[in-house]
């Protein structure tokens, strides 16, 4: 087999799992329940987040906080202060890209 399958959680609650992790990718699956969100962070590399289910509000640096929802693939540069969060009371599920691997920057 030349390919290699991963497999990610399917649930409601809280889910904050790594799925890939190689030398050029990193791939996190998220899952946040209603009107919760992660710890204010900056990016440790360029960041893509592909929302699949939700409502998620997203302030970058001092800027005001915009809201994504379902179907939106948003592009984070590295080293930009993240604060982000479910509006909704539903569940807000995404994926985090990282690319290129954070350890690149280090």
């Amino acid at each position: 087999m030349l390919e290699k399958a991963y497999e990610f959680t399917i649930g409601k609650e809280k889910i904050i799992e790594k799925i890939v992790e190689d030398e050029k990718v990193m791939i996190n699956h998220v899952v946040l329940e209603g009107h919760t969100g992660l710890p204010e962070h900056y990016s440790n590399s360029n960041v893509y987040l592909i929302i699949v289910k939700g409502t998620m509000g997203l302030r970058l640096g001092d800027e005001e906080e915009n809201e994504y929802t379902k179907g939106s693939i948003i592009s984070i540069p590295y080293k930009v202060k993240m604060n982000l969060n479910n509006v909704a009371d539903g569940v807000l599920e995404f994926f985090i890209v990282k690319a290129p691997h954070p350890d690149y920057f280090e």
